[in-house]
């Protein structure tokens, strides 16, 4: 999409001094701006489209004063204006020129969604033309990222169209959808959920396909365990092919966040209904990777793992250890090796056994993985 930044410095010249050249560039500066928003404002419909193309261009080179002088010159409204025209062309050159002013710009993304750019937006999310329809997706994102935008995107309807595009856009329009949906699952002032569990099946899908331990990742598994928390989400996770597999997959292999994420969605599933889902979690090899877990998570992980494997147990309401939690899960092990005098020291032992074999073989597992599978759809970063 091009939407890469370049700090703007004044060209060099030998003849003059340095505050003097600086003066001179800012003076050129505005000149530019101020005439294309006079030919944005007054022009024609093709000078228009013109002076959104030139303001794109100019503002990708550009600092962040720039695009804050571009929207105090008055060219956000009508860029907006533009979004409603029939005029395939227009619609473009101004969507590619919000999104370069909303970049690193919180207050132009503020001001761009005042100015009644969502509705417009959302009516192109609905389009047939994916050109279009995975740029206003871009826009959706970069301006789902102000927090005063969210409520007002929430509830505009976005979500719908946007879990549309988790199963038929491109990669980066897959990509931003999900990261557009991460950014209004915060939105604190919805007090409804803004998925229902169509999102499940394309989000399992691509998590299957990305690396684990990806940013994308945990934005993926966010939503799954947001989505875990109803009986229809819950659902879907469980019918989706690999889904629960998937999800210990990830608790295996993710980054910290996405690891707290899936074991949080696992907990979801089997606390909504032991007996329903812990034979389901437990014949996809649950184990080891949260025992892992229980040592090397995230504090919350770490306890969300210990309270899942207490829900995986034969018999959860069995005496427990006071001294550890961990040592739980092998304490009949170690009362039958050493007695139970010395059972919560042998459990201690063969815990930590058994985290380091579970590592091995985790390693082994991703060094198979990286020899044998094809590259990855789904960008890594």
């Amino acid at each position: 999409m091009g939407l890469g930044q370049e700090e703007e410095t004044p060209p060099a010249s030998p003849s003059i001094g340095g505050d003097q050249e600086e003066e001179i560039w800012n003076h050129k500066k505005q000149t530019v701006i101020l005439e294309l928003s006079e030919k944005l404002i007054n022009g024609d419909l093709q000078a228009k489209i013109e002076a959104a193309r030139d303001i794109r261009k100019v503002v990708r080179k550009s600092s962040v004063k720039t695009r804050s002088k571009f929207a105090a010159a008055g060219v956000i409204q009508p860029l907006v204006f533009m979004l409603l025209s029939p005029n395939h062309d227009a619609r473009e050159a101004s969507l590619l020129a919000l999104l370069n002013l909303a970049v690193r710009n919180e207050r132009n993304k503020v001001n761009i969604v005042t100015a009644g750019a969502v509705p417009p937006l959302v009516e192109l999310l609905k389009l047939q033309n994916s050109s279009l329809r995975e740029l206003a997706t871009a826009a959706i994102l970069t301006l789902s990222a102000a927090a005063p935008n969210k409520p007002m995107i929430v509830a505009s309807g976005a979500a719908p169209h946007l879990v549309q595009i988790l199963s038929s856009g491109s990669v980066q329009g897959r990509v931003d959808a999900v990261t557009a949906l991460h950014n209004l699952s915060t939105c604190k002032e919805n007090p409804v959920p803004i998925l229902d569990a169509k999102a499940v099946f394309p989000l399992i899908k691509l998590l299957k396909e990305c690396k684990k331990y990806s940013k994308f990742a945990e934005k993926a598994t966010a939503l799954l365990e947001i989505l875990s928390k109803s009986e229809e989400g819950r659902v879907a996770i469980t019918n989706s092919d690999g889904g629960i597999l998937t999800l210990v997959e990830t608790v295996e292999d993710g980054s910290l966040v996405s690891m707290q994420h899936a074991v949080g969605a696992l907990l979801s599933m089997c606390q909504s209904c032991r007996d329903k889902y812990r034979e389901l979690i437990l014949k996809e090899g649950a184990i080891p990777g949260l025992l892992r877990l229980t040592v090397e998570g995230t504090t919350i992980a770490q306890e969300r793992a210990r309270t899942l494997l207490d829900l995986l147990r034969e018999t959860p309401q069995e005496k427990k250890l006071a001294s550890s939690v961990l040592e739980k899960i092998v304490y009949d092990i170690a009362t039958r090796v050493d007695g139970a005098d010395k059972a919560a020291e042998t459990a201690k032992k063969l815990l930590e056994d058994m985290v380091q074999r579970s590592m091995e073989l985790s390693m082994n597992r991703i060094q198979h993985r990286a020899a044998s599978c094809t590259p990855a759809k789904v960008p890594h970063e």
